[in-house]
């Protein structure tokens, strides 16, 4: 533990780890103290592309925790940026929420929905089986396929929930064509954050609920890894995978010294 406390800069995932759905997990605000109060660099790093920073940001503060809207970057955020440097000035079928279309709107990308150069899709509450038929008709025209991330499900107050994934695999199965997911673990996500956080990976950690994108991010990234119980994985899961994290917490509870 103490190694995981030397770190100079943090990388948090937020679901399941800051929060389920509207409620704050407990020690969090313990935790975030402790980052201020010993000059830690961290990063809220979402897969999530529902909400922009300012939202996030507001999120927080609603539950009673102030955090600077420069702490948080999103699998929105990233798939814009990656869209941007891919082709600049290009169209896209959005399936998602304001959080994605405010970033891809952002980046210079407009909405098409005749022949856009992109379909992409990210979490959101209106999916709907129109916007799915669509999308295959795109996909089948020669759009390209695009997830904001890789999560099949996200924890909520009331249980799991379908995510990204499990969204863009009725348009995989239709099509036969396999999206490209931006977020964690891709290391164009993680690359960004590190360079966000301004330190190096081996003086970072990754704290996260998931072993298939953030445990994986962070032992491919060469970064500290903390999995916590507080999320969709449990202790019993952590076996399933080739890989370990070195540290299993209850919580971000367990980290203030």
């Amino acid at each position: 533990m103490e190694k995981l406390r030397e770190k100079k800069g943090f990388i948090c995932d937020m679901d399941g780890v800051i929060y389920h759905g509207n409620i704050l997990l407990p020690g969090v605000q313990e935790f975030v103290n402790w980052l201020y109060d010993n000059h830690k660099q961290f990063l809220f790093l979402t897969n999530s592309s529902e909400r922009t920073p300012k939202e996030l940001q507001q999120k927080l503060a609603r539950m009673g925790l102030e955090v600077d809207e420069s702490h948080f970057y999103t699998s929105a955020l990233a798939t814009a940026s990656f869209l941007k440097n891919q082709a600049p000035g290009c169209s896209a079928y959005v399936i998602g929420a304001p959080g994605l279309l405010n970033a891809l709107y952002d980046a210079g990308i407009t909405v098409n929905d005749v022949n856009p150069d992109y379909v992409v899709v990210g979490e959101t509450r209106n999916y709907n089986y129109e916007s799915i038929l669509q999308a295959v008709r795109l996909v089948e025209k020669g759009a390209r396929l695009i997830g904001t991330n890789t999560d099949l499900t996200g924890p909520t107050e009331s249980g799991i929930a379908p995510a990204c994934r499990a969204l863009v695999a009725p348009i995989e199965l239709a099509t036969g064509k396999s999206a490209y997911f931006v977020g964690k673990p891709n290391p164009l996500m993680m690359r960004t954050g590190l360079r966000l956080l301004g330190v190096h990976s081996e003086e970072a950690a990754i704290i996260g609920d998931r072993m298939d994108t953030d445990m994986v991010a962070g032992v491919e990234s060469g970064l500290d890894t903390a999995l916590v119980l507080s999320g969709v994985t449990t202790r019993e899961e952590i076996g399933q995978y080739p890989y370990r994290p070195r540290l299993v917490l209850n919580g971000v509870m367990d980290i203030p010294g």
